[in-house]
Protein backbone atom coordinates (compact mmCIF):
# COMPACT_ATOMS: atom_id res chain seq x y z
CA UNK A 1 0.00 0.00 0.00
CA UNK A 2 1.33 3.38 -0.95
CA UNK A 3 1.19 6.06 1.69
CA UNK A 4 0.68 9.75 0.98
CA UNK A 5 -0.97 9.04 -2.43
CA UNK A 6 -4.81 9.64 -2.85
CA UNK A 7 -6.62 6.56 -4.09
CA UNK A 8 -7.69 6.95 -7.76
CA UNK A 9 -11.40 6.28 -8.55
CA UNK A 10 -12.41 5.06 -11.99
CA UNK A 11 -13.98 7.77 -14.16
CA UNK A 12 -17.81 7.44 -14.51
CA UNK A 13 -19.11 7.78 -18.08
CA UNK A 14 -20.41 11.21 -18.97
CA UNK A 15 -24.24 11.09 -19.35
CA UNK A 16 -25.41 12.04 -22.83
CA UNK A 17 -28.78 12.84 -24.33
CA UNK A 18 -30.35 9.72 -25.95
CA UNK A 19 -31.55 11.82 -28.88
CA UNK A 20 -28.24 13.64 -29.28
CA UNK A 21 -25.41 11.31 -28.11
CA UNK A 22 -22.78 13.96 -28.84
CA UNK A 23 -24.26 16.29 -26.21
CA UNK A 24 -23.43 15.67 -22.54
CA UNK A 25 -26.20 16.48 -20.08
CA UNK A 26 -26.38 16.23 -16.31
CA UNK A 27 -30.08 17.18 -16.25
CA UNK A 28 -32.39 14.18 -16.11
CA UNK A 29 -36.06 13.77 -16.98
CA UNK A 30 -38.24 13.68 -13.85
CA UNK A 31 -40.40 10.95 -15.43
CA UNK A 32 -38.03 8.42 -17.01
CA UNK A 33 -34.72 9.48 -15.46
CA UNK A 34 -32.83 9.72 -18.74
CA UNK A 35 -30.49 12.64 -19.49
CA UNK A 36 -31.96 15.40 -21.62
CA UNK A 37 -30.02 18.11 -23.41
CA UNK A 38 -31.41 21.67 -23.41
CA UNK A 39 -33.09 21.09 -26.79
CA UNK A 40 -34.95 18.03 -25.47
CA UNK A 41 -35.98 19.49 -22.12
CA UNK A 42 -39.57 20.55 -21.45
CA UNK A 43 -40.51 22.41 -18.30
CA UNK A 44 -42.83 20.38 -16.05
CA UNK A 45 -44.67 21.14 -12.82
CA UNK A 46 -41.57 19.91 -10.99
CA UNK A 47 -38.26 19.99 -12.82
CA UNK A 48 -38.13 19.06 -16.48
CA UNK A 49 -39.27 16.19 -18.67
CA UNK A 50 -37.85 14.92 -21.93
CA UNK A 51 -39.69 15.38 -25.21
CA UNK A 52 -40.45 11.64 -25.45
CA UNK A 53 -42.26 11.56 -22.11
CA UNK A 54 -44.19 14.72 -22.94
CA UNK A 55 -45.29 13.21 -26.27
CA UNK A 56 -46.37 10.00 -24.56
CA UNK A 57 -48.47 11.87 -22.00
CA UNK A 58 -50.11 13.99 -24.69
CA UNK A 59 -51.01 10.92 -26.77
CA UNK A 60 -52.71 9.31 -23.77
CA UNK A 61 -54.62 12.44 -22.83
CA UNK A 62 -58.32 12.25 -23.73
CA UNK A 63 -59.20 14.64 -26.52
CA UNK A 64 -62.01 17.10 -25.69
CA UNK A 65 -65.34 16.20 -27.29
CA UNK A 66 -68.75 17.74 -27.77
CA UNK A 67 -71.81 16.54 -25.85
CA UNK A 68 -72.52 14.09 -28.66
CA UNK A 69 -68.97 12.74 -28.88
CA UNK A 70 -67.85 14.80 -31.86
CA UNK A 71 -64.52 16.57 -32.08
CA UNK A 72 -64.55 19.78 -30.09
CA UNK A 73 -63.49 22.63 -32.35
CA UNK A 74 -62.90 26.26 -31.64
CA UNK A 75 -63.71 29.16 -33.85
CA UNK A 76 -66.71 30.19 -35.88
CA UNK A 77 -69.67 27.97 -36.82
CA UNK A 78 -68.40 27.61 -40.38
CA UNK A 79 -71.10 25.18 -41.54
CA UNK A 80 -73.82 27.58 -40.43
CA UNK A 81 -72.19 30.45 -42.31
CA UNK A 82 -71.68 28.27 -45.39
CA UNK A 83 -75.35 27.24 -45.44
CA UNK A 84 -76.44 30.86 -45.13
CA UNK A 85 -74.07 31.86 -47.94
CA UNK A 86 -75.41 29.14 -50.26
CA UNK A 87 -79.02 30.17 -49.60
CA UNK A 88 -78.27 33.86 -50.17
CA UNK A 89 -76.32 33.17 -53.38
CA UNK A 90 -79.09 30.98 -54.76
CA UNK A 91 -81.66 33.60 -53.77
CA UNK A 92 -79.79 36.06 -55.94
CA UNK A 93 -79.55 33.44 -58.66
CA UNK A 94 -83.32 33.04 -58.63
CA UNK A 95 -83.54 36.65 -59.81
CA UNK A 96 -80.69 36.45 -62.31
CA UNK A 97 -81.06 32.97 -63.83
CA UNK A 98 -84.35 32.38 -65.64
CA UNK A 99 -86.04 29.14 -64.68
CA UNK A 100 -83.70 28.34 -61.76
CA UNK A 101 -86.54 28.21 -59.25
CA UNK A 102 -88.65 25.96 -61.48
CA UNK A 103 -85.74 23.54 -61.95
CA UNK A 104 -84.95 23.18 -58.24
CA UNK A 105 -88.27 23.53 -56.36
CA UNK A 106 -90.08 20.46 -55.04
CA UNK A 107 -93.56 19.06 -55.48
CA UNK A 108 -94.76 15.52 -54.93
CA UNK A 109 -95.15 15.04 -58.68
CA UNK A 110 -91.38 15.29 -59.16
CA UNK A 111 -90.51 12.57 -56.64
CA UNK A 112 -90.16 9.74 -59.11
CA UNK A 113 -88.39 11.53 -61.95
CA UNK A 114 -86.33 14.17 -60.10
CA UNK A 115 -85.98 13.10 -56.45
CA UNK A 116 -83.01 15.44 -55.87
CA UNK A 117 -85.50 18.30 -55.70
CA UNK A 118 -86.31 17.07 -52.18
CA UNK A 119 -82.86 18.42 -51.22
CA UNK A 120 -82.33 21.34 -53.61
CA UNK A 121 -85.62 22.99 -52.68
CA UNK A 122 -84.37 23.64 -49.14
CA UNK A 123 -81.79 26.09 -50.50
CA UNK A 124 -84.33 28.22 -52.41
CA UNK A 125 -86.76 30.83 -51.09
CA UNK A 126 -89.77 32.76 -52.30
CA UNK A 127 -88.70 35.73 -54.40
CA UNK A 128 -92.02 37.41 -53.73
CA UNK A 129 -91.50 37.66 -49.97
CA UNK A 130 -88.15 38.85 -48.64
CA UNK A 131 -89.21 37.93 -45.10
CA UNK A 132 -89.19 34.26 -46.12
CA UNK A 133 -85.42 34.08 -46.51
CA UNK A 134 -84.83 36.72 -43.81
CA UNK A 135 -86.62 34.73 -41.11
CA UNK A 136 -85.10 31.40 -42.11
CA UNK A 137 -81.55 32.73 -42.26
CA UNK A 138 -81.93 34.57 -38.96
CA UNK A 139 -83.23 31.40 -37.28
CA UNK A 140 -80.42 29.37 -38.87
CA UNK A 141 -77.88 31.90 -37.61
CA UNK A 142 -79.21 31.88 -34.04
CA UNK A 143 -79.66 28.11 -33.78
CA UNK A 144 -76.48 27.29 -35.68
CA UNK A 145 -74.30 29.31 -33.31
CA UNK A 146 -75.61 27.15 -30.46
CA UNK A 147 -75.99 23.74 -32.05
CA UNK A 148 -72.91 23.56 -34.27
CA UNK A 149 -70.41 23.93 -31.40
CA UNK A 150 -72.47 21.47 -29.35
CA UNK A 151 -72.67 18.82 -32.06
CA UNK A 152 -69.54 19.43 -34.10
CA UNK A 153 -69.34 20.55 -37.73
CA UNK A 154 -70.07 17.21 -39.41
CA UNK A 155 -72.93 16.15 -37.15
CA UNK A 156 -74.53 19.57 -37.45
CA UNK A 157 -74.35 19.48 -41.26
CA UNK A 158 -75.87 15.99 -41.34
CA UNK A 159 -78.63 17.07 -38.95
CA UNK A 160 -79.51 20.01 -41.19
CA UNK A 161 -79.60 18.01 -44.42
CA UNK A 162 -81.51 15.04 -43.00
CA UNK A 163 -84.04 17.34 -41.34
CA UNK A 164 -84.50 19.17 -44.65
CA UNK A 165 -85.08 15.82 -46.35
CA UNK A 166 -87.61 15.04 -43.65
CA UNK A 167 -89.39 18.30 -44.42
CA UNK A 168 -89.74 17.28 -48.07
CA UNK A 169 -91.07 13.87 -47.04
CA UNK A 170 -93.63 15.69 -44.91
CA UNK A 171 -94.72 17.66 -47.98
CA UNK A 172 -94.95 14.45 -50.02
CA UNK A 173 -97.12 12.70 -47.44
CA UNK A 174 -99.30 15.57 -46.24
CA UNK A 175 -99.66 18.03 -49.13
CA UNK A 176 -101.31 17.75 -52.53
CA UNK A 177 -98.87 16.35 -55.12
CA UNK A 178 -99.07 19.48 -57.27
CA UNK A 179 -98.19 21.88 -54.43
CA UNK A 180 -94.71 23.30 -55.06
CA UNK A 181 -92.54 24.33 -52.13
CA UNK A 182 -89.23 26.10 -51.56
CA UNK A 183 -87.44 27.16 -48.42
CA UNK A 184 -85.19 26.10 -45.57
CA UNK A 185 -88.10 25.98 -43.13
CA UNK A 186 -88.09 22.19 -42.86
CA UNK A 187 -84.38 22.12 -42.02
CA UNK A 188 -84.72 25.07 -39.64
CA UNK A 189 -87.58 23.38 -37.81
CA UNK A 190 -85.32 20.35 -37.60
CA UNK A 191 -82.84 22.54 -35.73
CA UNK A 192 -85.65 23.62 -33.42
CA UNK A 193 -86.46 19.96 -32.78
CA UNK A 194 -82.81 19.17 -32.10
CA UNK A 195 -82.47 22.14 -29.76
CA UNK A 196 -85.54 20.95 -27.87
CA UNK A 197 -84.13 17.42 -27.45
CA UNK A 198 -80.70 18.64 -26.35
CA UNK A 199 -82.23 21.14 -23.92
CA UNK A 200 -84.40 18.42 -22.41
CA UNK A 201 -81.46 16.02 -22.14
CA UNK A 202 -79.50 18.58 -20.11
CA UNK A 203 -82.38 19.59 -17.86
CA UNK A 204 -82.94 22.99 -19.44
CA UNK A 205 -86.14 25.01 -19.66
CA UNK A 206 -88.21 23.93 -22.67
CA UNK A 207 -90.89 26.61 -22.37
CA UNK A 208 -89.26 29.30 -24.57
CA UNK A 209 -88.48 26.95 -27.46
CA UNK A 210 -91.91 25.29 -27.23
CA UNK A 211 -93.56 28.71 -27.44
CA UNK A 212 -91.54 29.62 -30.54
CA UNK A 213 -92.27 26.29 -32.22
CA UNK A 214 -95.95 26.50 -31.31
CA UNK A 215 -96.35 30.03 -32.69
CA UNK A 216 -94.71 29.13 -35.98
CA UNK A 217 -96.74 25.95 -36.37
CA UNK A 218 -99.98 27.82 -35.71
CA UNK A 219 -99.06 30.50 -38.26
CA UNK A 220 -98.54 27.77 -40.83
CA UNK A 221 -102.10 26.52 -40.33
CA UNK A 222 -103.75 29.93 -40.70
CA UNK A 223 -105.90 30.32 -43.85
CA UNK A 224 -104.13 32.20 -46.60
CA UNK A 225 -100.74 31.98 -44.89
CA UNK A 226 -99.30 30.12 -47.91
CA UNK A 227 -96.79 28.36 -45.64
CA UNK A 228 -95.79 24.72 -46.08
CA UNK A 229 -96.64 23.56 -42.56
CA UNK A 230 -96.10 20.01 -43.80
CA UNK A 231 -92.39 20.74 -44.17
CA UNK A 232 -92.33 22.26 -40.69
CA UNK A 233 -93.86 19.14 -39.15
CA UNK A 234 -91.64 16.75 -41.09
CA UNK A 235 -88.47 18.67 -40.32
CA UNK A 236 -89.34 19.07 -36.65
CA UNK A 237 -89.95 15.34 -36.15
CA UNK A 238 -86.87 14.22 -38.09
CA UNK A 239 -84.58 16.82 -36.52
CA UNK A 240 -85.70 15.73 -33.08
CA UNK A 241 -85.13 12.08 -33.99
CA UNK A 242 -81.60 12.74 -35.28
CA UNK A 243 -80.74 14.72 -32.15
CA UNK A 244 -82.12 11.94 -29.94
CA UNK A 245 -79.86 9.42 -31.67
CA UNK A 246 -76.84 11.69 -31.22
CA UNK A 247 -77.51 12.58 -27.59
CA UNK A 248 -78.86 9.33 -26.15
CA UNK A 249 -76.53 6.83 -27.81
CA UNK A 250 -74.67 5.03 -25.00
CA UNK A 251 -71.26 6.47 -24.23
CA UNK A 252 -68.29 4.31 -24.97
CA UNK A 253 -65.91 3.21 -27.67
CA UNK A 254 -68.75 2.32 -30.09
CA UNK A 255 -70.78 5.48 -29.58
CA UNK A 256 -69.96 6.96 -32.99
CA UNK A 257 -70.92 3.68 -34.70
CA UNK A 258 -74.27 3.67 -32.92
CA UNK A 259 -74.87 7.32 -33.79
CA UNK A 260 -74.12 7.00 -37.49
CA UNK A 261 -75.97 3.70 -37.64
CA UNK A 262 -79.02 5.32 -36.05
CA UNK A 263 -78.93 8.21 -38.50
CA UNK A 264 -78.62 5.73 -41.37
CA UNK A 265 -81.76 3.99 -40.11
CA UNK A 266 -83.60 7.33 -40.07
CA UNK A 267 -82.54 8.01 -43.67
CA UNK A 268 -83.67 4.52 -44.72
CA UNK A 269 -87.05 5.08 -43.05
CA UNK A 270 -87.39 8.39 -44.90
CA UNK A 271 -86.55 6.58 -48.13
CA UNK A 272 -89.25 3.98 -47.47
CA UNK A 273 -91.78 6.71 -46.66
CA UNK A 274 -90.80 8.46 -49.89
CA UNK A 275 -91.47 5.29 -51.86
CA UNK A 276 -94.80 4.73 -50.09
CA UNK A 277 -95.82 8.35 -50.63
CA UNK A 278 -94.86 8.27 -54.30
CA UNK A 279 -96.70 5.03 -55.12
CA UNK A 280 -100.27 6.44 -55.08
CA UNK A 281 -99.17 9.58 -56.93
CA UNK A 282 -97.59 7.46 -59.65
CA UNK A 283 -100.73 5.34 -59.93
CA UNK A 284 -102.96 8.41 -60.19
CA UNK A 285 -100.87 10.57 -62.51
CA UNK A 286 -99.04 8.09 -64.70
CA UNK A 287 -101.98 7.67 -67.12
CA UNK A 288 -102.12 11.47 -67.49
CA UNK A 289 -98.39 11.69 -68.10
CA UNK A 290 -98.60 9.06 -70.84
Amino acid sequence: MAFGQPQQEPHAPVPTCPRHPDRPSYVRCQRCGRPACPECQRTAAVGVQCVDCVAQVNSQRRQPQTVTGGRLTSGRPTVTYALIAVCVLLFGGQYLIPGLTDRLLYAGLYTGSEPWRMITSMFLHSTGLIMHIAFNMYALYILGRVLEPALGHVRFAVLYLVAGFGGSVGVLLLAAPNVAVVGASGAVFGLFGAFMVITKAHGGNLVPVLVIIGINLVIGFLPGANIAWQAHVGGLVVGGAVAAVLVFSPRGRNRAILQWGGIAVIVVVLGVLTWLGWAPIRAAYQPLMG
